[in-house]
């Protein structure tokens, strides 16, 4: 029941979590089937070949690039170089090169289409390649030579891409920062060249996002911190530097699935447009909190309006994210898909950035390597084609059942002290079948679970008091009461 959450598992120094946590995330593993373990085999072969990569003929590491990701990340697939050409723009974005260690059919790519994508919970996580690839010989590590796939993609001076290319070549990441260190050496005049232009370039593909409808909900990240005993949960808002490197990898992605689209082979993340009855239940929805939306203003625009910070405004992007329900992938070879567009992006799309993280990556890339190159996608992508979309589905579906878990075991531990207090909160759902439940949002600590009213329907996007009824770690069940409803400025 609880809404569509960005998580982020923040680390830890001491690395041990509470041992209530490692218990309950172990009984998750259980109950999913996943490991974090691999077998003996799969482990042997990636050691293998972390030893003897492919590398590439081209020689690029003479380009700075640098990495931006959270802090203790070792899984680096993105590493980023931008300069001027004229009056626009060259992104160079160096992407792990997963193939240059993995064969078609052996253990670890037979593991890898098993898993899917790498699971992140708590002080740990189910990875999709044994670590001695994602997080050593494969992973884009400052300082060291690694294969990539470097993108080309230029820019003109509003920010439309003009050009792009992709081809193997060897790399080396000069330095290793995280999202706080980028955003104050930006702010502070220290970046060099290629890290300031991100906040230009950033800016200039948002606005371009703007311009064709794109949208973009503002849910706030959910930092878990476990160390010893301590276990804490936070709410954060973005720092615009992670908007600014994420709209990177959205223009890498809308360049693959062009590049696809126009050869009619590939593989797209998809998302249908939202249906018009979802549309206007949001109209409602915003009616019953006061918040003003013109008739001819679009949704895109729409949502750009709104501060979740104001309590009615949260519960309005809450209820946006009925609309991003229903992402999938498509495959496609010798015909382009009847539905091709990812409508929250209003644009096509492909997933080509993240291959240590996702299997989907690996394949879209090897066609987009292949059409730059002028050579024949290679047999054994096209093989698997037809099964990925299923595959990644069902992986996908397994990642968030897999968050909600953990979510839900963290917030038990952090309760389980706290039941009978009272704590103040934002109602930001109701259950359209039952308006006595729904889901509120605490600040302190940084929660959001069930709550239940007795006889009243909830108020949604209103402040209220409730009282913790349950917080069972054993079962990962938080429950609230509505105790008191308190008037807010809604917008």
């Amino acid at each position: 029941m609880p809404s569509s959450r960005v998580v982020r598992v923040r680390s830890v120094d001491d690395g041990v979590a509470a041992a209530t946590l490692r218990a309950g995330v172990e009984r998750i593993h259980g109950e999913l089937d996943v490991s974090p373990d691999f077998p003996p085999e799969v482990e042997a072969t990636a050691a293998t070949a972390a030893g003897s990569p492919r590398l590439p003929d081209l020689d690029r590491t003479d380009v700075p690039f640098v990495t931006i990701d959270p802090p203790g990340s070792r899984d680096l697939d993105q590493a980023l170089h931008l300069s001027r050409n004229g009056s626009g723009y060259v992104v160079k974005y160096a992407i792990a090169d997963v193939a240059a260690f993995v064969t078609p059919g052996d253990p670890v790519d037979l593991e890898a289409h098993r898993r899917g994508e790498t699971l992140y919970g708590a002080d740990s996580k189910v990875p999709l390649h044994p670590a001695v690839l994602s997080e050593g010989a494969a992973s884009l590590l400052p300082g060291e030579v690694r294969p990539a796939l470097l993108w080309t993609i230029r820019l003109d001076d509003e920010g439309t891409r003009t050009d792009v290319h992709v081809e193997r070549a060897r790399v080396r990441s000069t330095a290793q920062l995280t999202y706080a260190q980028a955003q104050a050496a930006i702010d502070g005049g220290t970046a060099d060249e290629s890290l300031a232009l991100l906040r230009e370039i950033g800016e200039l593909r948002i606005a371009r996002e703007a311009a064709r409808g794109g949208v973009s909900l503002p849910l706030p990240e959910q930092d878990i911190e476990v160390a010893g005993e301590r276990w804490h949960l936070e709410f954060r808002q973005q720092l615009p530097v992670e908007l600014w490197n994420a709209q990177l990898s959205l223009l890498t992605g809308f360049a693959a699935a062009d590049l696809m689209l126009y050869a009619r082979i590939g593989l797209l993340r998809t998302l249908p447009p939202p249906d018009p009855r979802d549309v206007q239940r949001l109209h409602r929805t915003a009616r019953a909190l006061d918040i003003e939306w013109p008739a001819e203003q679009l949704y895109p625009d729409f949502i750009r309006t709104l501060d979740p910070a104001i309590p009615a405004h949260a519960a309005m992007v809450n209820a946006a994210t009925r609309l991003l329900r229903g992402s999938g992938y498509v495959a496609f070879d010798g015909e382009t898909p009847a539905q091709p567009l990812h409508s929250a992006l209003a644009e096509q799309y492909a997933h080509v950035t993240a291959p240590l993280r996702r299997l989907g990556d690996r394949y879209a890339s090897e066609v987009c390597l292949a059409l730059c190159a002028g050579t024949d996608v290679p047999d054994w992508v096209r093989a698997a084609l037809p099964s990925l979309p299923k595959t990644l589905q069902a992986s996908g579906s397994r990642s968030r059942t897999y968050e909600r878990a953990v979510l839900d075991l963290v917030e038990a531990g952090v309760l389980a002290s706290r039941v009978g207090e009272v704590f103040g909160g934002v109602v930001v759902d109701v259950d359209d079948k039952d308006e006595r439940r729904g889901v509120v949002v605490l600040h302190d600590p940084d929660v959001e679970a069930v709550v239940g009213s007795e006889e009243t329907p909830l108020p949604l996007g209103t402040d209220v008091r409730v009282r913790l009824t349950t917080a069972d770690v054993a079962t990962r069940r938080v429950e609230f009461q509505l105790v008191e409803e308190r008037l807010t400025a809604t917008a």
